[in-house]
């Protein structure tokens, strides 16, 4: 009694196969890099473009401020306008205008935003900005929704994207010293 293994079996090379294993490696490999990223936006710049005392006590403060925004994803995005709230010590000081555009694919762009400072709102809380104003050194926080569409091959998706964002600020020279901005986007697939 012998007992001898049967010989192995030799399994055959299929095209189908190596199809369906290729094809799905390039289905894995197109999510991971057409998955949507979270746009980045940095503060380069605030300007004074405007600035006018009509006593008693109306102050008017224009502002430039200009915006880094990066596209990182494969499809290019349409925007509409919004407002970004400028907040200092938690209190609405002003606005900034974002106009309504486009921005293409994996690129970079500078927004310039007009900005206005609300005089009241600066005169509340005129002991805190001068003493920000001597110690050279003023924090702000800005906020902003923004609401677009990104066209992914023949169809549009709606997305928003919140921006929330701390900055410290030299008052004296509008010297951006430090930034923390974050971003969260949400698309819609209806």
């Amino acid at each position: 009694m012998d007992s001898a293994s049967p010989p192995p079996s030799r399994r055959r090379w299929s095209w189908g196969s190596a199809l369906a294993g290729s094809a799905t490696t390039a289905a894995a490999a197109a999510v991971a890099l057409c998955r949507p990223r979270d746009p980045r936006f940095e503060l380069i710049s605030i300007g004074l473009s405007t600035f006018h005392f009509r006593p008693p006590a109306a102050l008017d403060i224009g502002l430039t401020l200009t915006v880094h925004a990066t596209n990182p994803n494969v499809v290019p995005v349409r925007y509409g306008a919004s407002t970004v709230s400028i907040l200092y010590d938690g209190a609405h000081l002003g606005t900034a205008r974002l106009d309504a555009g486009e921005q293409p694919a994996t690129s970079c762009r500078l927004l310039h935003l007009p900005a206005r400072l609300d005089g009241v709102e600066l005169a509340h809380h005129a002991r805190a900005i001068l003493s920000d104003v001597a110690r050279r050194h003023m924090e702000l926080d800005a906020a902003v929704q923004i609401a677009g569409e990104a066209a992914v091959l023949l169809w549009s998706r709606r997305f928003s994207v919140r921006i929330d964002s701390h900055i410290v600020v030299d008052p004296v020279f509008l010297e951006v010293i430090e930034q923390d901005n974050r971003s969260e986007m949400q698309l819609y697939l209806t």
